[in-house]
Order: structure tokens, then C-alpha cells, then sequence
């Protein structure tokens, strides 16, 4: 019996995915979390056999607990289930560990599959967008270019980013013009759209 842990912040979406994975002859669902700080906890305790993790977790987002369960828990294939179908996303997904990536949309017959798939040692991703991921290339910021345009997102002046990332406003405003650049945009909120469009954010 093949011991499932779900992640996922809707708790109508949670319980659904629950109730059609209890269907499978050959899955159980050991634990339910809503947030990315209980995923690790609820693993550790329940030794799952493969965690399904949504992206956009509270606390922290299911690409972060994708790494700590590669880290802490090798045993437990993870499996990143989204409905951002962002070509950086899947690139991050496969360098945390994960074995598979789909969006939500799909079926459910699908999605028990793919899990068979990756405890199998099979990679399974979403075809539309693994080709997507190629034609959009690895993401071309820094992480300190990441996090000047993230700070920059909730429109905060560059005083106030260089007072939040201890940096000089020059270089605050020196990461946001490569930011720009790299994301060939005319203003540094086009290049957060972009760079978030992208999953580079």
C-alpha cells in the first residue's frame, strides 16, 4: 500500500484529492497538511511513501519542502502539483528533487499514475510544460537580483529597499536595471510580472 501525505492549502481541494486518491486499491492517504511548515513534521512522523505538495503553501511554498524532504527524508518521492504552470517552476521543482510536476487541471487517473510513476524512479511532467521550460531557458537572475525585484514587488521606493536589504540605493538601483534588462521590460513592476509569469520568483 503505497502511503500518501497531501499538502495543500484549500481545504475543499485537500479533502477531494483525499477522498479520489482513497478510491486507488493501492493508496492511502497518511496525513493532510495546510501549510509548508507542517509538511516536514507530518513526514518524519508518518514516513510516507511519496508527499504530493502544492506550490503555493503557506509559510513556506512547496518547492522549499520539496528540498527538505530530498534532504531529511530521501525515502519519500515528492511530486509537485500546481496550478501556476510556470516554466521556472518546474526547473526549481527538479533541482529541489521532485520526480514529477503536473498542474491541477489534469485528471485524477492521471495523477495516481504519475504517482506509481515516481515511486517507480520515473520522472513525470506535464508535457505542455516541460516544453515551455525549454523554450523560456533557465532563469537569468542572480538571487540577489531575485530578491531586490521581489522587495520591489509591493512598489516600495528604492530608500526603502535599500533600508530593508541593508544595500546602497546605487545598488539597489544597479539590480533592478539588470533585472530589466534580463527581462527585457521598460520598468522594474513589468520585469516583477515577467519574472513571476516565468516562475523566477
Amino acid at each position: 500500500m503505497t502511503r500518501v501525505l497531501l499538502a495543500e492549502d484549500q481545504g475543499m481541494m485537500r479533502g477531494a484529492l483525499a477522498l479520489l486518491l482513497g478510491l486507488e486499491d493501492d493508496m492511502e492517504v497518511v496525513a493532510q497538511v495546510a501549510s509548508g511548515d507542517e509538511v516536514l513534521p507530518a513526514a518524519l512522523r508518518e514516513r510516507p511513501d511519496v508527499a504530493l505538495l502544492d506550490i503555493e503553501l503557506p509559510a513556506r511554498s512547496g518547492l522549499e519542502v520539496a528540498g527538505d524532504l530530498h534532504e531529511r527524508l530521501p525515502s519519500c518521492a515528492v511530486l509537485i502539483l500546481t496550478t501556476f504552470g510556470r516554466p521556472g517552476y518546474l526547473r526549481r521543482a527538479m533541482e529541489s528533487g521532485a520526480g514529477g510536476f503536473l498542474v491541477k487541471d489534469g485528471p485524477v487517473e492521471e495523477l495516481a499514475g504519475a504517482i506509481r510513476k515516481v515511486l517507480a524512479g520515473e520522472r513525470v511532467i506535464d508535457p505542455a510544460l516541460a516544453a515551455a521550460a525549454l523554450s523560456v531557458g533557465p532563469n537569468p537572475l542572480t538571487p540577489r537580483e531575485q530578491e531586490v525585484l521581489s522587495a520591489a514587488a509591493d512598489g516600495s521606493t528604492v530608500a526603502d529597499i535599500a533600508g530593508r536589504l541593508h544595500l546602497s540605493g546605487a545598488t539597489v538601483r544597479n539590480y533592478l536595471s539588470a533585472a530589466i534588462g534580463k527581462t527585457s521590460t521598460r520598468n522594474r513592476m513589468e520585469a516583477v510580472r515577467a519574472a513571476r509569469r516565468n516562475g523566477w520568483l
